[in-house]
């Protein structure tokens, strides 16, 4: 032990700590306790660390783990096909005397993957090539290593993850990690009906609970009946420290769960009927109308598209998972993520900053130097531009892409985009929320630029540069490669613009009405 002393209101202070959610050791760091000592305070409150059971795998899962193992040579990609627990599968690899880390100091993918691009494919189908994610790929053509905890990018800046998250042992800002085990907030925040207690109501029962008030007095207080009371306290009170509000919420959370065997798995006709019209290239929604047409008498041979797709995805494993996610159309082995409330991340890591807080004198559109800008892209997505749009003067910058729109490809083209502009041309840019300005803040580093985005929908709020846009094209049709551009012809292309009458300017052209400012 640690030898030092706490008081009573530093215990307590961990327990509440813990209750609210987190690991022990993050309750012990931000309550300043020793770990040590939390878990010994754990142990003599009786509150064990709940644990989910350990998988059993059979020999042959275990067989096809090193089948695939010594094609692939990456232990986290085999666990992660095969639906298996990654930790296990180290310790199989390592007690075979496997040792992946040592030939993964080239990678022979990553490689491949670079000359390929060198070759001028692109970034989506060299990944395909080589069998890469998408994220993987992004990382090899900006050369961001991985490390542990973070990442380093090629000019030597290092990014390390939240350090409280970590901490926390927290995987989504939606979901907490306690006492071993993950809760899900959405479920614990929902209010199903009054005459269940809320969380403010427990927390209040702690209260008077401690302050010693009988239990028909907290009833009277609450205005409960006593026997809800009574039955709150009996049920929830999971340790010698007492009674917890938010471990007693969630216990009657997780007693509202009425887990029941997947319907696929109790009928047999019907999971033989399903497999059998999956292996004929079904889709999941076909064979659940079409049951009622096969079947109309039968109420049992039912099902609905998402549990046949739960089916899949959820309890098949091995070996049957990906022969049945191969019948599939797309041939997913792996669910497509959606959009989740649990899981919704920021757009950019760096904060954006509204177009709301842009300077009122923008709008007035008097004084040079604020721009708008955006894409256009070409066929099939593979090739962009860039368009800036000065507001004033309506003056008109383009920037060659080609392949490639990744954020730090449109930073560095806006970057030299400006770079010869003087001082009095460098105000703002706004932008809409395109995944393709997750840089901005690199680009106001360079430029002192600053960038202001739109809000979402709202295209009027950049409108010079949506008119803009039309205007080009008539240079760039739709549905056209635009990698055929290279910057001379965009420059022709700009020079023409700045040199047509504008009805908006008096009939003056966007270069004279520039030229005119800068003077004035």
């Amino acid at each position: 032990m640690t030898g030092r002393k706490y008081s009573k209101e530093q215990k307590e202070k961990f327990f509440d700590l813990l209750d609210r959610g987190g690991t022990v050791r993050a309750a012990a760091t931000a309550g300043g306790v020793h770990p040590e000592a939390a878990y010994t305070w754990l142990r003599q409150a009786g509150m064990s660390m709940r644990r989910a059971s350990p998988r059993a795998y059979s020999e042959e899962e275990k067989a096809a783990f090193f089948r695939l193992l010594a094609q692939r040579n990456n232990v986290s990609s085999v666990a992660r096909e095969l639906g298996f627990t990654r930790v296990t599968c180290y310790k199989w690899a390592h007690e075979a005397g496997i040792f992946t880390s040592e030939t993964r100091q080239v990678n022979p993918r990553r490689e491949r993957f670079l000359r390929l691009r060198q070759d001028g494919m692109s970034r989506a189908e060299a990944a395909a090539e080589v069998g890469a994610d998408k994220r993987s790929a992004a990382d090899w053509d900006r050369g961001i290593r991985v490390l542990h905890g973070g990442r380093e990018y090629p000019d030597g800046r290092v990014v390390r993850y939240r350090q409280d998250q970590i901490l926390a042992g927290m995987t989504s800002p939606r979901a907490a990690v306690v006492r071993g085990e993950q809760v899900d907030l959405a479920r614990v925040e929902r209010v199903i009906h009054p005459r269940y207690l809320s969380l403010l109501e427990r927390e209040q029962l702690r209260d008077l609970h401690r302050a010693g008030t009988s239990m028909r007095q907290i009833a009277a207080v609450m205005g409960r009946s006593p026997s809800t009371i009574s039955r709150e306290l009996g049920r929830n009170t999971e340790s010698a420290q007492g009674y917890l509000p938010h471990a007693a919420h969630r216990a009657s959370v997780r007693r509202r769960a009425r887990p029941k065997e997947p319907k696929l798995l109790r009928n047999r006709q019907l999971r033989a009927y399903v497999k059998a019209k999956l292996r004929t290239k079904w889709s999941p929604q076909q064979i659940s109308h079409r049951l009622i047409k096969d079947f109309p008498a039968a109420p049992e041979m039912r099902v609905s598209t998402e549990t046949i797709y739960q089916a899949i995805y959820v309890h098949a494993r091995g070996e049957l998972k990906r022969e049945l996610a191969r019948q599939l159309r797309r041939g997913r082995t792996v669910r497509k993520p959606r959009r989740d409330p649990n899981t919704r991340r920021p757009r950019f890591v760096e904060p954006m900053t509204p177009i709301t807080m842009r300077p009122p004198d923008v709008e007035t559109r008097a004084a040079p130097g604020h721009w708008e800008g955006d894409l256009i892209i070409g066929a099939a997505g593979k090739s962009a531009i860039v368009t800036l749009v000065e507001r004033s003067s309506r003056f008109v910058m383009l920037g060659h892409l080609g392949l490639d729109r990744s954020a730090d490809t449109v930073r560095d083209c806006l970057v030299a985009a400006v770079a010869d502009l003087p001082d009095a041309l460098r105000g703002t840019l706004t932008w809409d929320q395109g995944a393709e300005m997750a840089e901005h803040r690199a680009f106001t580093t360079a430029t002192d630029v600053a960038v202001y985005f739109c809000e979402p929908g709202k295209p009027w709020q950049r409108g010079s540069n949506e008119n803009t846009n039309g205007l080009l094209r008539q240079y760039f049709p739709g549905g056209t490669d635009l990698r055929a551009h290279d910057a001379a012809a965009l420059q022709a292309v700009a020079d023409e613009l700045n040199g047509r009458p504008r009805k908006s300017l008096g009939w003056e052209t966007p270069a004279e009405r520039l030229d005119a400012l800068l003077k004035a």
